[in-house]
């Protein structure tokens, strides 16, 4: 995972099923050519979409996702949504959410194993202590899909059914992962790569090839069992249950005015629990408890 990568144009992938990946040096988004082509019955399910760059990223509400190249990962796929119900479609991306969130932490774990075994080099008896008193932050998922090292965003997934022409589910990721904070202050919003909390630089094909390869067996656990094994996952993982938010309802903030809360409802108060179908069990200020199925969660 810390190897060099090879050139963008030689990356070796596959979509679902073995379906094709196409690779883009630039475009404008992945996401808006895999609807496209989808919609028109031109791509099959299935079908891996990767840019090695955008010029027109967008996350949730059009926010601006931006997309340097080089340096982070694109990507779109066309997830079959045969033997799903309706109702569950938006679960799929929570769990893609939590798997995604794994293999990072996965990653987070190998990069300090090497780094305890460099430090244990000499002598060998050596032991590796953690740096100060203060555990560092956690890779966790807020709900309902944004990846977080501490309240820091480094990975956003936007998702819509298509039919192409049966119902698949385009989704797309983006993943900050070789640049630097740096890079977004910009944004005036908190936001971190992977790069920056591992400490180290990460082979981008592979990657994604494992990001793929988990997601796909995923989905197919997903239909066999339905959300429940992610929910418990999801409560050993998340630190946010119990604390304070806000939720936004009826979300149509962009960057420009995402502070002044314009075209939205906002309700602020405590995050009770997650429900076993995915949703958000929240008590209001004025003490009504509500379930939330789909907004954005300020923490």
């Amino acid at each position: 995972m810390f190897t060099l990568e090879r050139n963008f144009k030689e990356w070796k992938l596959k979509g679902f099923g073995g379906a094709k990946a196409e690779l883009f040096e630039t475009i404008g988004s992945t996401h808006a050519y895999m609807k496209e082509l989808a919609c028109a019955g031109l791509i099959a399910p299935g079908t891996l979409f990767v840019a090695d760059s955008q010029r027109t990223g967008r996350g949730r509400h059009e926010r601006t996702w931006d997309s340097p190249a080089g340096k982070n990962l694109y990507f779109n796929i066309l997830i079959p949504l045969d033997g799903i119900p309706a109702n569950r479609y938006a679960q799929i991306t929570q769990v893609s959410a939590l798997t995604f969130a794994e293999v990072f932490n996965e990653i987070q774990e190998a990069a300090n194993l090497e780094t305890a075994d460099h430090k244990c080099a000499v002598p060998a008896n050596c032991a590796f202590p953690a740096s100060g008193n203060i555990a560092p932050p956690k890779i966790t998922v807020k709900w309902p899909n944004d990846i977080l090292y501490g309240k820091s965003k480094f990975c956003g997934i936007l998702a819509e059914v298509v039919f192409s022409p049966t119902p698949a589910l385009n989704m797309g990721v983006g993943i900050n992962v070789n640049s630097a904070p740096e890079d977004y202050a910009h944004l005036n919003r908190a936001v971190t790569t992977l790069k920056a909390i591992v400490g180290r630089t990460i082979n981008r094909e592979k990657l994604l090839q494992m990001l793929v390869g988990n997601l796909e067996r995923a989905v197919g656990q997903f239909k066999a069992f339905g959300i429940s094994p992610w929910i418990a996952a999801w409560k050993r993982m998340d630190k946010f249950i119990g604390a304070r938010g806000t939720i936004v309802v009826n979300n149509r903030c962009t960057d420009q005015n995402r502070d002044s809360g314009e075209g939205s409802v906002k309700k602020t108060g405590t995050i009770l629990d997650m429900q076993s179908d995915g949703s958000l069990l929240f008590k209001c200020d004025d003490g009504s408890i509500e379930t939330v199925i789909s907004a954005d969660l300020e923490i």
